[in-house]
């Protein structure tokens, strides 16, 4: 593909990375050298322009990179290794709750059929649906600024769920029920307090239970010198699976 006006590219210089919507008249200056970007209309995915390469963001790209903040995302390391546990088919429909700011949302629509999201605050639901709206995503997924609890369906009618909140054990019952019978959900929490409160309330609805933490260490990409970052995103939040139990 080449890159055309209104396009959203990264443009890498060295071991930095930079996401911009490509508009006549702009450019990026990193450390002395600038690339306008008028130069890079008609350019290939992956072409050298001057001190700089020009690609296509992935989703990880665009979620670390785009997505405007108002509370913590899951991160990608987390998010994508959920998503897997939660076994999400193109056939399916995933229960969410507590959007945020839409990162998660982002990942389960990307690989299911639809995605039924909740978020109690005005102002995380407005966010979540500016940073879709900004990279035309989550065209699947059905948004609604309430509480979980106040919506209706019928017992089981969700394939998988996703839960991001202070208090998952008070939705544990509800989930429960319109979780089909055998299927995954997941949680994420910060503090190991809560972990053990939810595990005494799973007990009883839920089994296979796992605890876990995904703690990633880049390494710095000189040849001859290979040895780790000198930081690492360690803990960000454990994660919580269990498959619904009759």
């Amino acid at each position: 593909m080449s890159f055309k006006e209104g396009d959203y590219v990264i443009i890498l210089y060295r071991e930095r990375k930079y996401l911009r919507k490509l508009v006549k008249g702009m450019s990026l200056s990193v450390r002395g050298h600038t690339i306008n970007f008028h130069d890079i209309l008609g350019k290939q995915d992956g072409q050298r322009v001057g001190e700089f390469f020009v690609l296509s963001p992935t989703l990880e790209d665009i979620i670390l990179l785009g997505f405007e903040r108002k509370t913590q995302i899951v991160y990608p390391k987390d998010a994508f290794y959920i998503a897997l546990k939660l076994n999400v088919k193109r056939t399916d429909k995933v229960l969410e709750f507590g959007t945020g700011s839409g990162a998660m949302t982002t990942v389960l629509s990307y690989l299911a059929g639809e995605v039924w999201t909740y978020e109690t605050s005005k102002d995380f639901y407005a966010n979540a649906l500016k940073n879709w709206e900004k990279f035309n995503l989550c065209t699947n997924v059905k948004a609604f600024n309430t509480n979980f609890l106040e919506a209706h369906f019928e017992e089981e009618f969700f394939d998988a769920c996703f839960v991001d909140v202070k208090e998952p054990w008070e939705y544990l019952e509800k989930v429960w029920k319109v979780l089909k019978q055998g299927k995954v959900c997941a949680f994420v929490l910060p503090t190991t307090n809560q972990v053990s409160k939810l595990l005494s309330f799973m007990k009883p609805l839920f089994t296979d239970l796992e605890v876990m933490e995904i703690l990633l260490r880049h390494y710095k990409i000189n040849p001859e010198r290979l040895r780790p970052e000198d930081q690492m995103p360690a803990h960000t939040a454990y994660l919580i699976f269990g498959r619904k139990r009759i």
